[in-house]
């Protein structure tokens, strides 16, 4: 047990100031940069969650339970005593870009899945908290840590390119929306050869938006949510952006080529099929 404050407030220091994830705070800031700059984070939109639990030794872990601890309505068992960098609620992924430590918080899950205790580098004033769509994490994050994954990383923005696709009925089913993404871009056979899975609009922050999203992100690196954005998960923030990247700029295709008030031709199942076969493994 940690006995003071001081003990407390030194620790706090240790934990932000690890060396080992300067280089997972300088991506954060990165990403958070790009996703202002898309106009995919207005306002308070758009969130993260990173896995660092390998970081850090048991005895390090312990003495998160000294933290304050918030109980939580949902229980996820098979991550207590897992390590959680996640951005907080209300915070702007501009001010993120600048200045990464101060809008996110430690979050340590304890208990039986149900409580976690919150860190952040705030010693005075209110606590930064995770962010609402915590729900979805935590229930990534889980089915992530069931499957022995090597991805770590959840990230969601709202991707205006997707938006708008799936403001048309055309594309709102999971088969058209990757029959667009395939003939618009090469890369989305490389790099997403199985394309995204995809939501028909449900409310954010439920309980059912994160069952639909884990369902669809068990075949899928990527899920768009109809009308609202798209949530991807990889190793790194830098992919996990690059993922969303690649979706966005497929759809962005469609609408330039649209704009001539022509339907673009794509790319044909055999181009698709030489592509990958080129690219063996990609």
């Amino acid at each position: 047990m940690i006995g003071t404050i001081d003990n407390l407030l030194n620790f706090t220091n240790d934990l932000f100031q690890k060396r080992e994830l300067k280089p997972i705070f300088s991506q954060l800031a990165t990403t958070a940069q790009y996703m202002w700059e898309r106009g995919w984070a207005e306002r308070n939109a758009g969130n993260f969650s990173v896995n660092l639990t390998s970081f850090f030794t048991t005895k390090e872990l312990e003495r998160l339970t000294t933290y304050p601890f918030y109980p939580f309505s949902g229980r996820f068992p098979e991550l207590v005593g897992n390590l959680f960098l996640v951005s907080g609620t209300g915070t702007r992924m501009r001010d993120i870009a600048v200045n990464p430590m101060d809008h996110v918080c430690f979050l340590y899950m304890a208990e039986q899945g149900d409580v976690f205790h919150i860190i952040n580098n705030h010693h005075e004033g209110a606590p930064t908290l995770p962010t609402s769509e915590l729900t979805t994490h935590l229930t990534i994050h889980q089915r992530l840590v069931r499957t022995l994954s090597a991805d770590k990383v959840v990230l969601h923005a709202h991707v205006t390119e997707l938006i708008a696709l799936t403001q048309l009925k055309a594309f709102q089913s999971e088969e058209a929306i990757n029959k667009l993404l395939f003939g618009m871009h090469p890369e989305i056979s490389l790099f997403l050869p199985g394309g995204v899975g995809y939501i028909p609009y449900t409310l954010a922050g439920t309980d059912q938006i994160a069952i639909e999203t884990i369902k669809g992100l068990a075949s899928h690196k990527a899920v768009i949510w109809e009308k609202h954005g798209c949530i991807s998960i990889s190793d790194s923030p830098d992919d996990a952006f690059d993922i969303l990247d690649i979706v966005a700029k497929a759809a962005r295709i469609f609408f330039l080529a649209s704009v001539y008030g022509h339907s673009p031709e794509g790319l044909q199942p055999d181009q698709i099929k030489e592509i990958r076969d080129h690219f063996p493994g990609k």
